[in-house]
């Protein structure tokens, strides 16, 4: 059996401030803007990193997924607002370079750089929409 050549290419991070996602993702990470498309009053905004083409982030209105109910959205909404809806693991080679970038920008910080007991340094923020993001030191 051969193996199937599977790559990551989207992952999607909900939002609640288009706005505010879009200034988070590109002004403070460093992302580019690869899409940016509005229907019915919400934004779909599609960024990445400017050397990986062919990896995204889509930043989406979480209203607007199929079949949701008026309560499940409340309970998006509420767990959004807790920071436990959604997670993104970043990786960088300078952490504390990122980190102090980060915290600059008045991000909420919620772990500064830390040697974790499973072998990884990171450390942990939120973006305008309460996603979880880690960031990882990687060589």
């Amino acid at each position: 059996m051969t193996a199937m050549n599977i790559s990551i290419h989207a992952s999607f991070l909900p939002h609640n401030d288009a706005d505010a996602s879009l200034a988070f993702y590109r002004d403070i990470l460093g992302f580019e803007v690869r899409n940016d498309v509005g229907y019915n009053g919400m934004r779909w905004i599609t960024v990445g990193p400017p050397d990986q083409p062919g990896t995204s982030i889509v930043l989406f209105p979480p209203a607007a997924s199929p079949g949701v109910t008026e309560e499940e959205k409340r309970t998006i909404d509420e767990m959004m607002a807790k920071g436990t809806y959604a997670i993104m693991l970043l990786a960088t080679k300078d952490l504390d370079a990122a980190f102090e970038r980060i915290q600059a920008s008045g991000a909420e910080i919620v772990e500064e750089p830390t040697n974790q007991p499973y072998g990884v340094r990171d450390c942990a923020i939120r973006d305008p929409a309460g996603n979880l993001i880690r960031v990882q030191q990687r060589s």
